[in-house]
């Protein structure tokens, strides 16, 4: 539980330092040019390698319970980690979907058990539990998950009636899932009509469009804004979204923010030939300048967090015809290499990094004391090397699915060590101390 950094680069609050770094009883004791004890402790060396804090991700689906076929807590938890992910806020589409406060409470015993990382989770939003939906409290929950458009466990909240009340009576933040329903099941038909059973999934951002998307987060945004709605739109996909969103004031300050995934920052519809169902996601991948208007949206904090929609299905069920496949994957393991690489390539720097996958979700979300270096706050830090490189293959994935639509890519940059709570968690590809995770906490306002 005592650990020293020697000499690493940390970088943190949009500057880089070279210092020594003290973990100690679960906290950041000491951030010093030099660190020394009189009694034993751990020691790193982290000449050569950069040090950030653990990345938070508001956007995972573990599948426990109900679905562990495809993924569990444990196993999702632990490529989090090795990912460089010291936190997560996992969806309520899981079954039964997590829609009353007893369900909710037996994730969270589950995940006291056996998460390998810090953990929240949503109460999930339906047409009917609205009274249930008011009982959540925000200072051990992360928010209000609505579906406005049916994704893996039909969540589907369509009632007018019930979105206004969601949106006028809650407190908590509020995530959406937004794709217009009656646009996708019109776009579903005609291509259909046209194509038939051979319709592959090129068509996929072709049925799920932009149209769809746009039309409901929208809808979305003008809810919060009637209501003073604290509102967070997930996994922005296409450049015309970006536009409703405000750079003008700090995050702190807003009411309505938005989030970027890493598929649609790596991934374009012209890569479907090659991945095919592999690269299927609810809000679909689209064009090539949908992903660099979302990358320059993220750039100019229009957009301000990025996240996975980690989303595991089997082999078997990824590998079935397009109509019947379904939609999702997973990042976890990946997600923050893929941005390091994009930094390789100039399009991102570590300070952008750091701030939209640690800071900004911290703040969205007021989580209390995690998401920076700073002395008192909780030591989840992660050590990485930009120069080694390395090849996703079946052999290094932790995910209980087998399968990642990155197998084959060669990442220029490594996830070291991963320290939760103090805890060396992540060695060097090494998993140890399961169960150092701890349940978020959050500020009131």
């Amino acid at each position: 539980m005592q650990t020293i950094i020697h000499q690493a680069t940390i970088v943190n609050e949009g500057r880089k330092i070279v210092s020594d770094i003290f973990l100690r009883d679960g906290i950041i004791e000491r951030i010093d040019p030099s660190i020394s004890v009189k009694h034993k402790v751990n020691e790193i060396a982290g000449d050569g390698l950069h040090l950030m804090p653990g990345a938070i991700d508001d956007q995972v689906h573990f599948r426990e319970p109900g679905l562990t076929h495809k993924a569990t807590i444990a196993t999702e938890s632990a490529a989090a980690v090795a990912g460089g992910i010291t936190s997560f806020m996992e969806m309520p589409n899981t079954i039964p979907n997590t829609l009353t406060q007893q369900l909710l409470e037996e994730k969270y015993q589950i995940a006291q058990k056996q998460s390998w990382a810090n953990y929240s989770f949503y109460m999930g939003a339906g047409n009917d539990n609205l009274e249930e939906i008011l009982k959540t409290n925000p200072e051990n929950v992360c928010g209000i998950k609505v579906f406005m458009g049916s994704s893996t466990g039909n969540m589907l909240v369509d009632n007018p009636v019930t979105l206004e009340e969601i949106f006028s009576k809650s407190q908590m933040l509020i995530a959406t899932h937004c794709e217009d329903e009656q646009t996708i099941r019109e776009n579903l038909e005609k291509y259909k009509a046209e194509y038939g059973n051979t319709l592959q999934a090129k068509h996929h951002p072709l049925i799920r469009s932009e149209e769809a998307c746009y039309l409901s987060s929208s809808h979305a945004v003008k809810l919060a804004k009637k209501h003073h709605t604290r509102l967070h739109i997930l996994h922005i996909s296409t450049a015309k979204e970006t536009d409703l969103f405000d750079n003008t004031v700090p995050l702190a300050e807003k009411r309505i923010t938005a989030e970027a995934c890493i598929h649609h920052l790596w991934f374009t519809d012209e890569d479907y030939a090659a991945k095919g169902n592999f690269i299927k996601w609810n809000p679909a991948v689209k064009t090539r300048h949908d992903r660099d208007t979302i990358l320059s949206a993220l750039l100019s904090n229009k957009i301000d967090v990025v996240a996975t929609d980690h989303a595991p299905h089997t082999l078997e069920e990824k590998q079935r015809t397009y109509l019947d496949a379904p939609s999702g994957g997973p990042l976890v393991q990946h997600a923050l290499p893929a941005m390091l690489e994009l930094h390789r390539e100039g399009k991102i720097s570590l300070e952008q990094i750091v701030e939209k996958m640690c800071h900004a979700p911290a703040v969205c979300f007021r989580i209390k004391n995690r998401g920076y270096i700073r002395e008192g706050y909780a030591a989840d830090v992660v050590l990485f090397n930009l120069n080694s490189t390395w090849q996703v293959d079946k052999n290094n994935l932790l995910y209980k699915c087998g399968w990642s639509p990155f197998e084959g890519t060669a990442f220029h940059s490594k996830i070291m060590h991963t320290f939760i709570n103090g805890v060396h968690v992540y060695n060097q590809g090494q998993m140890q101390h399961q169960g150092s995770g701890q349940r978020l906490q959050f500020h009131l306002k």
